[in-house]
C-alpha cells in the first residue's frame, strides 16, 4: 500500500489489475493487491477501480462488498433494465465511452457498482477521464470522501471530454467548408471524409444520450445522495447543450454533403454535356462520310472536285452546327 500522489503515473499504465483508493491519515491511498481487502472495510474504501480484471480480482471484489458483478456481456446490452437497475443495498449503472481513433471513434462500456458508498469501476481498456481523476484525487483528496463523489467527478470528466471533441469536430466541420468555399479539389474520397465525420458524430450524441439516460435514473434513485442532487442537473443542462451543439454539427455536415454531391453532379453533368455537343457536331460529318461509304454508286464520286466538295460540305455542316450552338449559348 503506498500513497495515491507518490506514484499515480505508475498505477494508470498498466493493464489487467485492481487498484482500490481508501481514506488513510486525510489522504486518498492506494493498493493494487486483492489480498489487502482483509485489511480495509467499506467505511475507508471510496473507489475499486477493475481495469480488464482476471476471475480472481472479479471474485475478491464480490466477495468484500457483498454483491454480484455483471458480465461483460449483461453490460453490453442496450435494454434500460441492464444500463441501470438497483437492488436493496446497490445501485447497478453501464455507460458508454467514446475512445476517439485517428479516423473512426469507438464505444468502450464501462460497470458501474454503488454500495455502501463505494464505487466499483469496470472497464477494458485505458480511459483519460479515469486518469485525469485519478492525478486529482492525488493533488486534493478531501474532495473524494466517497465513491458517490467519484462517480459524479467521472461522469463530469467524460461530459468535459465529450465538448472538447464536438469542438473539434465543428473545427473540422468548418475546415471542409472552407475547402468547398475556396473551390478545392472535391473528390469521391473527400465525400467519404464527410461521411466518416458524420458516423462520429452519431456516435457522439449517443454516448452523450448515454450519459443522459444515467444521469436521470440516479436523480430517480432514492438511494443516490440529495447532495449532489444540484451537480447532476447541471451536468444534465451541459449534456442537453451538447446534444443540441451535436444536432447542428449533423445539419451543417448533412447540407456539406449535399453541396459535395451536387457539386460532383455538376462536374459530372459538364463532362456528359460537353461529350453530347461533340458528338452532335461529328454527327452531320459523319452522316455524309457513312453515305459514300456504301458501296453503291452515288453522284459526285467520278473527279477529284467531287471530292473536295463533298469534303467541304463536312467542314460547312460542322460550322453550322457550331454556329447553332454558340447562337443559343449552348456552348
Amino acid at each position: 500500500m503506498y500513497n495515491l500522489s507518490d506514484d499515480w503515473a505508475g498505477l494508470m499504465m498498466e493493464n489487467g489489475m485492481i487498484s482500490i483508493y481508501y481514506k488513510e491519515d486525510g489522504q486518498i491511498s492506494v493498493s493494487r493487491s486483492e489480498t489487502d481487502f482483509q485489511n480495509l472495510s467499506t467505511e475507508n474504501v471510496v473507489w475499486i477501480d477493475l481495469y480488464s480484471p482476471t476471475g480472481d480480482e472479479k471474485r475478491s471484489v464480490e466477495s468484500f462488498l457483498g454483491t454480484t458483478i455483471q458480465s461483460r456481456a449483461q453490460a453490453e446490452e442496450i435494454e434500460s433494465s441492464s444500463r441501470f437497475s438497483e437492488t436493496a443495498d446497490a445501485i447497478f449503472a453501464n455507460t458508454n465511452f467514446l475512445i476517439p481513433g485517428p479516423e473512426e471513434y469507438s464505444m468502450e462500456t464501462v460497470s458501474f457498482i454503488l454500495t455502501e458508498n463505494v464505487l466499483t469501476t469496470i472497464r477494458e481498456c485505458p480511459l483519460r477521464s479515469f486518469t485525469d481523476l485519478q492525478r486529482r484525487m492525488g493533488a486534493f483528496p478531501k474532495n473524494y470522501s466517497t465513491g458517490n463523489v467519484v462517480f459524479v467527478s467521472i461522469l463530469e470528466q467524460r461530459i468535459d471530454l465529450d465538448a472538447d471533441m464536438i469542438e473539434l469536430m465543428s473545427k473540422e466541420i468548418a475546415q471542409y467548408n472552407r475547402k468547398v468555399s475556396l473551390g478545392e479539389d472535391i473528390n469521391e474520397e473527400f465525400l467519404l471524409d464527410i461521411n466518416q465525420l458524420q458516423e462520429n458524430t452519431m456516435l457522439v450524441r449517443e454516448n452523450i444520450v448515454d450519459k443522459q439516460r444515467v444521469i436521470s435514473s440516479l436523480l430517480k434513485s432514492d438511494k443516490y445522495p440529495s447532495e449532489l442532487t444540484s451537480k447532476l442537473n447541471v451536468m444534465l443542462k451541459d449534456i442537453s447543450s451538447l446534444i443540441n451543439h451535436t444536432n447542428f454539427s449533423f445539419e451543417r455536415l448533412e447540407y456539406l454533403q449535399n453541396t459535395v454531391i451536387g457539386l460532383i453532379n455538376l462536374d459530372q453533368n459538364k463532362i456528359m454535356k460537353m461529350f453530347t455537343l461533340v458528338s452532335l457536331l461529328l454527327m452531320p460529318p459523319t452522316l455524309i462520310a457513312s453515305f459514300y461509304g456504301m458501296n453503291v454508286v452515288l453522284p459526285m464520286t467520278d473527279t477529284f472536285w467531287d471530292w473536295i466538295i463533298i469534303v467541304s460540305l463536312m467542314i460547312v455542316s460542322f460550322f453550322v452546327i457550331l454556329f447553332i450552338f454558340k447562337s443559343r449559348k449552348m456552348l
